[in-house]
């Protein structure tokens, strides 16, 4: 009788290991040029040279590329590791990347923002702040385990972020009506977390099952 596994085998697990490594390295590399890009006072013929390498090395990724509703192939989505994520995921150049730890009562993340993140100099752009924290009233809403979409986020920007700071990113559920799952979250810095930076309050729905499986055809088992 044949009887189905419930975990991949030993070697298949470590590949799945390993691959996520050479993502994590290629994401951190990544990151490291994109700061530099960005910082750079080069001369011109520098800046042409380089732009000729990144495209050779750009054309060494070959094979199948993964359609745009796809869902990556080492993603726990929705439940698991998001590795090209903007925010948290270690694979990403334009990620952080934020790492979460649980609080008592919700999340916690914690990043400091590049130059590469900038909007007046010195600060942080606004709308990375907004992406932070969407990101961690999110995946507060996933801790309680009421998965949502957002359909509201209000903004209060109290004062500028500075970049490479070290940051702490809060955010929690506040409480349920029916689908509607309401978060709040708040932005300091490690170094004075009583001090607000930026703070805000957002609503997620929760799609029924029809809905979601509409939205992420990808979905593994019907998910």
């Amino acid at each position: 009788m044949h009887i189905p596994l419930t975990e991949p085998p030993a070697a298949a697990e470590a590949e799945h290991l390993e691959q996520q490594a050479a993502i994590a390295r290629l994401g951190h590399e990544l990151r490291a040029l994109v700061e530099a890009t960005v910082r750079t006072a080069a001369s011109t013929d520098t800046l042409h040279r380089v732009a000729d390498g990144v495209r050779h090395v750009t054309g060494q990724l070959t094979g199948r590329r993964r359609a745009r509703a796809e869902i990556p192939e080492l993603d726990g989505f929705p439940g698991g590791p998001r590795m090209y994520s903007p925010v948290v995921g270690a694979g990403s150049p334009l990620a952080p990347p934020v790492r979460i730890t649980p609080t008592d009562d919700g999340l916690v993340g914690h990043c400091a923002l590049g130059i590469a993140h900038e909007g007046p100099p010195g600060y942080g752009h606004g709308g990375m702040s907004a992406m932070l924290l969407d990101e961690l009233m999110g995946q507060a809403c996933l801790a309680a385990g009421a998965p949502g979409l957002t359909v509201s986020l209000k903004m209060s920007y109290h004062r500028p972020i500075p970049l490479e700071t070290p940051l702490r990113i809060l955010g929690r559920v506040t409480g349920t009506d029916q689908r509607k799952v309401f978060a709040a979250g708040s932005i300091t810095t490690e170094a004075d977390p009583a001090t607000d930076l930026v703070t805000a309050d957002a609503v997620f729905i929760t799609p029924d099952p029809d809905r979601a499986r509409a939205l992420f055809p990808s979905l593994r088992g019907g998910a």
